[in-house]
């Protein structure tokens, strides 16, 4: 699978090149996610398939706003009407080019998600969806080969580019290449959680 990582700003494209640029699977694209070539792109808006702002707007945009009715109809149908933070699932846009778009929360609702793993968890549902999910019957794995990323959170969520693009990359690190096994202890997943958006570790129990 190749993962476009794309970004209309450079702050962005910058954080993507820092922290991905590596990475043999990936490439950044700095422009709209929409002229990328790929199978799909990602909407990380809100739990409940609301697509009236932001990345969603766009794509509702360039798809047709039936899209949302898709959307919300699938998150009704499959998901009890509410797609957590963490999950995933995927909808066809009727697009020839882009034929799928994956839904992956960053947030319940429009909220600042500052000290927010919710990047991450966004990244790891895409990820995971692709890898062992299905879609009628098929895996998707055979019908997604090119995936295509925006900022996840850095938008209304507020979070910062360099935060975004370390969440996602340590999403790639788990899911894709295997490189991080589970934590080991209670200490070691709290550290690595608050990792995630500081650099400052601290006991999460204490005021």
């Amino acid at each position: 699978m190749e993962i476009v990582l794309t970004a209309v700003d450079e702050a962005l494209a910058a954080a993507w090149q820092q922290f991905c640029g590596d990475l043999p699977a990936v490439r950044i694209h700095r422009g709209s996610i929409l002229d990328t070539a790929c199978d799909a792109v990602v909407s990380p808006a809100n739990s409940f398939g609301f697509m009236d702002g932001g990345i969603d707007a766009l794509y509702l945009r360039h798809f047709g706003s039936e899209l949302q009715q898709r959307v919300r109809d699938m998150i009704v149908a499959r998901h009890h009407g509410e797609l957590l933070v963490g999950a995933a699932d995927i909808v066809e846009t009727g697009d020839a080019r882009i034929p799928f778009l994956i839904v992956a929360p960053t947030m319940r609702v429009p909220t600042v998600l500052i000290e927010s793993v919710n990047p991450y968890l966004a990244a790891r549902a895409v990820l995971l969806l692709i890898q062992h999910g299905r879609f009628e019957k098929n895996p998707i794995r055979d019908a997604v080969r090119t995936l295509a990323l925006p900022g996840l959170g850095t938008g209304v969520g507020g979070v910062s580019p360099s935060t975004c693009a370390h969440q996602v990359r340590t999403a790639i690190d788990e899911v894709v290449l295997g490189r991080r096994p589970p934590p080991r202890s209670w200490t070691e997943a709290s550290e690595r959680h608050q990792l995630l958006y500081t650099a400052r570790p601290r006991r999460l129990q204490e005021p």
